[in-house]
């Protein structure tokens, strides 16, 4: 069936050139720093609306105050049938404000703007793979359904719950982050990401008076952040990194207490468990002094498991019917399809081809993207009992 229609779809995907930029613009003028979920309004608005105009029941969820997310399922779908995830997020790591500073521009193949690229670019390819499928007739197997959370840059500290929830009933998961590089690489693993604080309760004393009567925290910080440094293994691909240090009171007083944050990044789930029993294991070397440790890797690795690399290869025969040269790789930073890949078959990075997430010439290229978004509906359509989804 791909075979048959890869042609078409590409061809109407490209026809939809103008249609993209509009709900592009629309969605990256509505702007939705993380940090404020009280505008975001404006953004579920805008999606909601495109949804709701393909026959999609559209609610949120999430607690009252806090981010609000997106769910969504066709208003009419076969019983029984079994279901695939579209996942990506709203929110941006913009101030409210950037816009007036980087408004939403269109030269050539190329478009700019605050989270144009990471991820709204994604939404938007999203929204137009569904009006592919509606207009030209095309039904999935298994039935599309939509998450977009308002939280994924600060950790999806809200949504994971309900990504879980739906993760463990799809059949598949396909995240529409930005591809990665210039190659426009598909994300097929992800390392896992954790953070973790060690904080040092040392002894108060006259560093000049009475310098044995004290128990420095810093010395024995200094020891810790060693022996947290010497748990990175290049060849593995694990990182441990002290990113910000704490610690004292004044330079004449013995300190009574110091404080590490630590970030991690871990290829696979086995590794992730390894760092949180060291880092948890940690013992002090300094008389007089005790160590508290919290923390935990929060978001799963995303591993080459068999169901996903069966899906990668699906993705990669796909993108060759559209005339695509698919590449793989391996991101360093973390997204929910670390979330979804535990429960499901996923593939990350199917969103736009740029670059420039969280940075300020963030972009995207219109062709490449528009090319992504007939991939989308192709990928749509594969067999529900694939061997991806088994």
């Amino acid at each position: 069936m791909l075979v048959d229609i890869a042609a078409d779809v590409l061809a109407h995907t490209q026809s939809r050139r103008a249609e993209l930029l509009e709900l592009l613009r629309a969605l990256v003028e509505a702007e939705s720093p993380s940090s404020h979920p009280d505008v975001h309004i404006t953004t579920r608005r805008v999606f909601d609306v495109a949804l709701n105009d393909l026959g999609f029941r559209v609610r949120d969820a999430g607690l009252e105050g806090g981010p609000r997310h997106v769910y969504a399922r066709p208003g009419t779908r076969r019983r029984h049938a079994p279901l695939q995830l579209l996942i990506g997020h709203y929110d941006t790591v913009w101030p409210v404000g950037t816009l007036a500073e980087r408004p939403f521009s269109v030269e050539g193949n190329i478009v700019r703007g605050p989270g144009v690229f990471d991820m709204k670019g994604g939404l938007a390819q999203m929204v137009l793979a569904l009006r592919t499928l509606d207009t030209l007739g095309l039904e999935p197997e298994a039935t599309p359904v939509v998450f977009v959370n308002a939280d994924e840059e600060i950790g999806s500290r809200s949504s994971t719950r309900y990504i879980r929830m739906l993760a463990r009933r799809a059949v598949r998961a396909y995240v529409l982050e930005p591809a990665m590089g210039a190659a426009g690489a598909i994300k097929t693993e992800r390392k896992g990401i954790g953070r973790f604080t060690v904080t040092v309760f040392g002894k108060a004393a006259h560093a000049g008076l009475d310098p044995e009567g004290g128990a420095s925290a810093i010395l024995e910080l200094s020891h810790v952040i060693q022996q947290l440094f010497a748990l990175n293994d290049a060849a593995k691909g694990i990182t441990v990194n002290v990113g910000t240090i704490d610690g004292g009171i004044q330079p004449n007083v013995i300190a009574p207490h110091s404080m590490a944050v630590v970030d991690v990044r871990v290829p696979t789930v086995e590794d992730g468990h390894a760092i949180e029993r060291a880092i948890h294991g940690l013992k002090p070397s300094t008389r007089g002094v005790r160590l508290h440790v919290e923390g935990a890797i929060g978001r799963p690795s995303m591993e080459a498991t068999p169901a996903n690399r069966a899906l990668w290869e699906q993705a990669r025969e796909a993108g060759a019917r559209l005339g695509l040269e698919l590449v793989a790789a391996r991101a360093g930073g973390g997204s929910d399809g670390n979330t979804t890949s535990q429960f499901t078959a996923t593939l990350d990075g199917l969103g736009p081809v740029g670059d420039g997430a969280h940075a300020e010439h963030e972009h995207l290229d219109i062709d490449r993207t528009l090319e992504r978004t007939a991939l989308l509906v192709l990928l749509l359509l594969l067999p529900a009992e694939s061997e991806a989804g088994q």
